[in-house]
C-alpha cells in the first residue's frame, strides 16, 4: 500500500504531539505541584487541573479542595512513577506527625495535558499495619532508581509480574517471579532486613481475590502501582519495583477505616 509523504508526514507530526503532550516532564512537574499542594494544604496549587476532575478518596467520590489535600502535611518522603504510555502518574508521601501521620497514594490521569482522574488512598491509624515511623525506616532504604535502557523490563513483563502476584492470593498455583532478595513493605511491617535472604513470598492469605486492577507503569524504575480492591471492599494499593522480571520491592497500602 502506498502513503502520501504528506500522510506520512501528518502521522508523524501527530505521534510528536502525542509524545510532547505527555511528556516525562510534563508528568514529573505535575507530581511536584501535587506535593506542593499538599505541603500547603490547597488543592488550587495542582498545575494542569482540569476543572472537571474526578476525584475519589479511599474508593469513595469526593470533593478534591475539601479532601486530603486541604490538610497541610509535612511530608518526611516522597516517590512518584511516570507513565507515559497511559499518560499517568503515582505517588506514594509518607508524613510521620505523630498528631496526623499519614502514607498516601495517589494515582493521577491525563487527558490533553489536563489531570482528568485523581484517585487517593489515604491511610492512617487503625488501617493495615499503620506505622508511619516504619515506613519511612524502610523506605528509605530502598532502591526505586533508573535502571539502565537495556536492563529494563517492558511493559508487558513488569504488569505480568504485579499481576502474578496479585493472582496468588486467590489461586496458590499461579507462578509467580519472586526475586531474590525480595521485600514487602506492608503498612509498616516490612518482611526483610536489608539482607541477600529477605523474601516477601510470606504471610500471603489464601482465598482472597484482587480486583478492579488499574495499573501505573514505570519502565524506566521498573515500578508498577495496582489500585485494587481487596477481598471484595477493602481499597488498596499494591506497588511493585521489577528488576529483571522478577519482583524486588512490593508496597502495600489497605484502607480499613
Amino acid at each position: 500500500m502506498h502513503y502520501s509523504n504528506y500522510f506520512l508526514a501528518g502521522l508523524t507530526a501527530l505521534a510528536a504531539e502525542a509524545t510532547a503532550e505527555c511528556s516525562r516532564e510534563m508528568l514529573q512537574a505535575a507530581t511536584a505541584s501535587l506535593i506542593a499542594a499538599q505541603t500547603a494544604g490547597s488543592s488550587s496549587g495542582i498545575t494542569a487541573l482540569s476543572d472537571t476532575v474526578t476525584y475519589t478518596q479511599n474508593a469513595k467520590a469526593a470533593t478534591i479542595s475539601t479532601g486530603i489535600l486541604s490538610q497541610a502535611l509535612k511530608i518526611d518522603h516522597n516517590r512518584s512513577s511516570y507513565d507515559t504510555t497511559q499518560c499517568a502518574t503515582y505517588t506514594e508521601l509518607i508524613v510521620t506527625d505523630t498528631a496526623k501521620p499519614y502514607v498516601i497514594g495517589t494515582q493521577m490521569h491525563f487527558t490533553d495535558s489536563k489531570i482528568t482522574k485523581v484517585e487517593t488512598l489515604v491511610t492512617t491509624t487503625g488501617d493495615w499495619l499503620f506505622n508511619a515511623k516504619n515506613t519511612l525506616k524502610w523506605a528509605i532504604t530502598e532502591s526505586w532508581a533508573e535502571i539502565p535502557s537495556d536492563k529494563r523490563d517492558s511493559r508487558a513483563v513488569i504488569q505480568a509480574a504485579a499481576d502474578a502476584y496479585c493472582d496468588i492470593f486467590n489461586n496458590k498455583s499461579v507462578v509467580v517471579p519472586w526475586g531474590k532478595p525480595c521485600a514487602r513493605l506492608e503498612g509498616g511491617s516490612y518482611t526483610g532486613n536489608g539482607s541477600a535472604s529477605d523474601r516477601c513470598d510470606v504471610g500471603i492469605p489464601s482465598g482472597v481475590a484482587l480486583t478492579n486492577r488499574r495499573y501505573v507503569i514505570d519502565e524506566t524504575v521498573g515500578a508498577v502501582d495496582v489500585f485494587l480492591t481487596f477481598g471484595g471492599n477493602l481499597p488498596d494499593s499494591h506497588e511493585f519495583r521489577v528488576e529483571g522480571g522478577k519482583l524486588r520491592y512490593v508496597h502495600t497500602l489497605t484502607v480499613m477505616t
